[in-house]
């Protein structure tokens, strides 16, 4: 018996070691970049240029500032903001009641409808640009954050819809059932029951929607020329600049969605039921 104990002891400590070591690789893997980013963002051309460097940069803000004084980065940066801001709302806005319904409804050739809800990402937007800008120009918003964020909340919306759909779906639906007994109509059955279980979920939906739209640039190039958001301008910009200001422009396009994230991270751990205090 206690050989048998002392087996089991050692493989949960197998295992514990197992998972603590692949945390860690993963970690590296995702942490190691973009320190170096910040690292090489944060030093002087020169050390940016140097090998070997050293793993403690001497801090130096002057690509960033430079960056920050050229003309239109302060511009396209609010209007990378305004446009993942409107992509959000609108992938929610949109996303979720469908998502709802799916979950809700029974209907013929539901399964179908779902798929061709993803199928939809199928087509290339390179594919799209060319009528896109057609009908844009028709309805006087081309070149504009509106027309930009109807894109980005085009890609944002199937998986707005499908993740929205797997959230209603795992909500049983006799709390709502109960809450109509209780003298609940439909919309404060929702409002009051499933939407607080299923806010969390959501919050996550719209963070997805926020870096697809934060990270996404074709459209922007194609479809703006004044209203550039910050990752067409830093394209367009950056293409032949020295190292040290394309690893600024990075850390530009890095800060931002990482506050964000950060900002946001109560409702992101309440989805895997973590706690924050």
């Amino acid at each position: 018996m206690t050989g048998a104990v002392l087996t089991l002891a050692q493989r949960q400590r197998r295992t514990r070691m197992i998972l603590l070591t692949g945390a860690t690789l993963v970690s590296l893997w995702v942490a190691l970049p973009i320190y170096f980013l910040l690292a090489n963002a944060l030093s002087t051309p020169e050390a940016v240029n140097s090998f070997p460097k050293n793993a403690v940069p001497h801090l130096d803000v002057g690509s960033i500032q430079y960056l920050l004084d050229y003309e239109g980065v302060l511009k396209s940066l609010f209007n990378s903001l305004a446009v993942a801001m409107l992509t959000m709302v609108g992938s929610i806005t949109l996303g979720a009641p469908a998502g709802y319904a799916l979950a809700r409804y029974e209907f013929k050739g539901k399964g179908g409808f779902r798929m061709l809800i993803m199928l939809t990402r199928a087509f290339p937007l390179p594919l799209l640009a060319l009528p896109l800008t057609v009908y844009f120009i028709r309805w006087g918003i081309d070149d504009s954050l509106i027309g930009l964020a109807l894109v980005h909340t085009m890609l944002a919306l199937p998986f707005s819809v499908l993740i929205t759909y797997s959230l209603f779906s795992g909500i049983p639906v006799e709390l709502e059932e109960a809450a109509w007994v209780f003298g609940c109509n439909k919309l404060q059955a929702f409002a009051r029951v499933v939407l607080p279980l299923a806010l969390p979920g959501m919050v996550a939906s719209a963070v997805f929607a926020f870096i697809i739209s934060w990270n996404e640039v074709f459209a922007a190039s194609v479809l703006t020329v004044q209203n550039r958001t910050l990752t067409a301008l830093l394209l367009q910009s950056l293409d032949y600049a020295p190292l040290h200001l394309k690893f600024a422009g990075g850390a530009l396009l890095v800060l931002p969605a990482a506050v964000f994230m950060f900002l946001i991270r109560k409702h992101m751990f309440a989805m895997w039921g973590i706690s924050n205090r």
